[in-house]
């Protein structure tokens, strides 16, 4: 698919991405920066149909990470294990999945880009090998595979290069919002035409994954009642707690190789400094991604009582932009167990000190897996059974078939 973008060094993205919306690298700059940003708004198109129609390959990138040739860049992303940071791996993929969008939206008549875009959504990222190689290159490949009026979705690929050849690690999905210079309200993106019945099953794969995003939302826990089985799986849980010494409502015991919910959350704080900024002056998604996962992956190592491998993200929202300055604070939770599976579920939200606000800004969910069978984690409250209930679903879309 490659044509017209050239290769990539990691490290020249994000530089790229700051060259394509004029951003300063410093950061006593960033409001002139902004003023002069705002004042491409007359450049955005009024309806999408005044766009021309890109290709899919319009958007391929193809990026190396050179973990194998480049010893002193390995550091980076080395682990104490002798293993790579996938939080670094986070960071790298939403960059790209930026750079792919600009590359979709590209106008060689613009000095620079009046859009801003940024990421609404980690719809998924499936693991097909646990084990990534310190010292040996990474390589990631992406497109754009569907489009709406604002908004695109990207699909990126990573593979690493062992014995001779690129052998798959995951498969991601991005979607990416486009809004105006000031990042106030949404902006058109150019259509998208598929060439050839492959990229054409991609375009409705995309549109496919926009009804089941839809969907899910319509059935969140937080809007309707669980479903009839879901409600019998928690009573269920409820009555493999009672004491039956006591039958009792509020006597309640711990059945055995079982962990109250309320004792497997692990916490932490980030204050946000204007080093994790990104090309907007907002901290930076992948930032947030990293943080979330580090503290997501100590929560399911705690729990489970080995170095857990990650399976999969799932549906990672995107709700509120993160200021820089802003107390981060970060809350982990096993919500579900099967087997030698952990979900956890990574809230993050914003604290204003001045005004004792709290607001969520993303949440997270991984699925992990340990080398042993874990313990069941039970629900107390009721507010518990949902989240109980919650990292059941997204489990099941994970593992299951």
């Amino acid at each position: 698919m490659a044509e017209g973008n050239p290769l990539l060094h990691v490290s020249n993205v994000r530089n790229r991405l700051r060259e394509i919306v004029g951003a300063s690298t410093n950061w006593s700059d960033h409001q002139q920066a902004l003023e002069e940003r705002v004042s491409l708004s007359s450049m955005l198109a009024q309806s999408q149909s005044e766009l021309p129609t890109k290709r899919m390959k319009d958007s391929f990138l193809e990026v190396h990470l050179p973990l194998g040739s480049e010893p002193e860049l390995r550091e980076k992303y080395l682990t104490y294990h002798n293993t790579v940071r996938f939080g670094r791996i986070l960071e790298d993929l939403d960059s790209l999945a930026v750079l792919i969008s600009y590359s979709h939206t590209y106008n060689p008549d613009l000095k620079r880009s009046p859009l801003s875009i940024v990421t609404a959504l980690v719809d998924k990222i499936d693991m097909r090998q646990h084990v990534i190689y310190p010292d040996c290159d990474i390589k990631f490949t992406g497109h754009v595979t569907w489009v709406g009026r604002s908004s695109i979705e990207a699909k990126m690929h990573m593979s690493q290069y062992r014995d001779g050849a690129y052998a798959p690690v995951l498969d991601a999905t991005f979607v990416m919002v486009a809004r105006d210079p000031a990042n106030k309200r949404a902006a058109f993106v150019n259509p998208l035409k598929p060439e050839g019945p492959e990229e054409e099953k991609l375009l409705q794969e995309g549109e496919a994954n926009k009804a089941r995003r839809v969907e899910l939302s319509t059935a969140s826990l937080l809007k309707v009642a669980p479903t009839d089985q879901e409600r019998k799986i928690v009573h269920d849980l409820f009555l493999n707690t009672l004491d039956t010494n006591t039958v009792s409502f509020r006597s309640r015991v711990l059945p055995h190789r079982s962990v109250w919910m309320e004792d497997a959350k692990l916490k932490g704080l980030e204050i946000c400094h204007p080093q994790q900024r990104n090309i907007f002056n907002r901290i930076f998604g992948g930032f947030l991604m990293r943080k979330a996962y580090e503290l997501g992956w100590a929560n399911a190592c705690s729990f489970g009582g080995c170095r857990p491998s990650l399976v999969a993200v799932d549906d990672i929202l995107f709700q509120k932009p993160v200021e820089i300055g802003s107390l981060l604070m970060l809350s982990s939770q096993v919500c579900y167990t099967q087997g030698n599976y952990i979900q956890v579920r990574v809230h993050s939200e914003v604290f204003e000190p001045l005004t004792q606000q709290h607001n969520t800004t993303n949440i997270f969910h991984y699925t992990f897996a340990s080398d042993r069978d874990v313990p069941s984690i039970v629900p107390k409250s009721y507010g518990e059974s949902m989240l109980y209930l919650d990292g059941r679903r997204h489990f099941n879309q994970t593992v299951e078939p």
